[in-house]
């Protein structure tokens, strides 16, 4: 994640721009006032209210089978389309690739017109209460409108395409109850929580009056809201972790390097002692789990994975030894395109527009030792931040790869490579089926495009060439029908 108040890199492609004294302020507004029970309250009212308003009355399903004909499917897996089969979905899961001359009973039949299939889409690196809200707004918002934007913004995810999301810091807990339960509509989502930060660390947002803290102080304003937990030595590591855990953490969310543009903890900072990173690791495994973490330089990297962390995000400062450690060990690496241009977020200071720059070429170099050595396991995702204007931008940032990567790679980014990395979380894995790919007993999650994006990649730009869009078996949009 990037917000807080170290982190001017909460803004999307300022290198993570959590801590500026805006989002400082924004924290402090934003919470000003506000208990534990406020918030949950907040947050209810939330996905309550977004049901009146997302009400998913269009969402068809039902008892009878769906089949889709005339038909032509990328499975996110293969590089060349499988052509002579028909997608049968019962129910919310994919039951067959049938033969085209097998005729299939009491099955509502979508006549795709020759069209492309392909897996829903998903990114990997999200934060849904945090990426549509300006912060102008939130500073002067109420805290239920926060909740209120962020269940708009689900459904408007799930319309471009986006049918999963692995939400990798903020209280996403009750979105996701309210999409999973039909209160709200959504994408299905992979919750971390709250980040989990030492005191100076990433997540730590608190204003400079608030230090020194006592084991008196109330938490923080960003504490309480569920966007992070400070810990310090290995009881409260594992005390916070454990707290995720319980609340529905499908995957814990550590900072063990620092921030682009914080005000804090510099770039090149090594966060948490390996004990403490030990300690995050052992009680994420117990659940049946893994760890992941916010770290950009090789160091931070290396500390990390010897200490047992399992998936890398950002990692764009690492240098070629670091990813061939990485690439060796077989650990995930999800990577952001913070490529500059027309995604990127403006910079005030010619500090930040320098370290903007000194991560963009970072990324290229990082894509490319990908392509070089195979790199297999890694994933895309967007981490947009207090962004509304970009988060439409969300398919034409995935689009943005094929500058490194062939369409059916790039595709496989956000498809079968980023459904294996969701799966890593084992035991806490709260959706019980395969997703990011079109085969036997998958989810019936599935896009239908107009064009093949096999040939044009830049289809996935734009939701307009969705002309249906299937989550859970459920049609949500079906153009064909107009």
């Amino acid at each position: 994640m990037r917000a807080g108040s170290k982190y001017q890199h909460l803004v999307h492609h300022a290198g993570c721009p959590c801590h500026t004294p805006e989002v400082i302020r924004l924290n402090e507004r934003l919470m000003q006032g506000v208990n534990r029970r406020s918030v949950l309250k907040a947050i209810i009212g939330a996905a309550a209210a977004s049901a009146f308003a997302s009400a998913p009355a269009f969402a068809q399903g039902g008892e009878r089978a769906i089949l889709f004909s005339n038909v032509r499917v990328f499975d996110g897996l293969s590089n060349a389309l499988v052509e002579g089969r028909n997608v049968l979905v019962r129910g919310n899961r994919i039951e067959a690739l049938v033969p085209v001359s097998e005729d299939i009973a009491n099955a509502d039949v979508i006549d795709c017109g020759n069209r492309v299939l392909i897996p829903g889409l998903i990114d990997s690196h999200w934060h849904s209460l945090l990426c549509a809200i300006p912060m102008q707004t939130a500073m002067a918002a109420q805290v239920p409108y926060v909740h209120l934007v962020a269940a708009n913004e689900s459904e408007k995810t799930l319309m471009r395409g986006f049918t999963t999301v692995r939400d990798v810091g903020g209280p996403s807990f009750a979105l996701k109850r309210a999409i999973d339960g039909g209160k709200a509509v959504g994408p299905r989502i992979y919750p971390s929580g709250a980040m989990i930060s030492q005191t100076s660390g990433h997540g730590d947002f608190r204003m400079e009056y608030e230090i020194p803290a006592s084991d008196q102080s109330n938490l923080s304003h960003a504490e309480e809201a569920g966007i992070s937990s400070i810990a310090n030595g290995v009881p409260q590591v594992l005390n916070r972790v454990r707290e995720q855990l319980l609340l529905g953490a499908s995957q814990i969310k550590i900072m063990t390097g620092g921030g682009v543009s914080s005000l804090y903890d510099p770039v090149p900072s090594l966060q948490f002692t390996p004990d403490e990173i030990r300690a995050a690791v052992q009680a994420a495994t117990d659940w049946g789990t893994y760890v992941c973490t916010h770290v950009y330089t090789a160091k931070g990297i290396r500390r990390s994975i010897d200490n047992g962390v399992q998936c890398i995000e950002h990692g764009q400062l690492a240098d070629e030894e670091t990813v061939r450690m990485m690439l060796d060990k077989g650990i995930w690496w999800s990577i952001q395109p913070f490529l500059g241009g027309e995604f990127a977020n403006p910079m005030s200071t010619d500090k930040q527009r320098g370290e903007q720059q000194m991560i963009a070429e970072g990324t290229r170099r990082c894509f490319e030792w990908a392509q070089k050595f195979n790199f297999e396991r890694m994933v895309w995702g967007t981490d947009i931040l207090f962004n509304p204007a970009k988060t439409e931008t969300q398919g034409a940032q995935l689009a943005r790869l094929s500058e490194w990567f062939s369409p059916a790679d790039v595709l496989k980014l956000a498809t079968s490579r980023s459904g294996e990395l969701l799966a890593l979380s084992g035991e806490r894995n709260p959706y019980d089926g395969r997703l990011g790919v079109i085969e036997k007993g998958a989810f019936a999650d599935m896009l239908l495009v107009d064009g093949n994006p096999l040939d044009n990649i830049a289809l996935v730009a734009n939701p307009d060439n969705f002309a249906v869009i299937m989550k859970d078996g459920r049609i949500f949009k079906n153009s064909l029908e107009s």
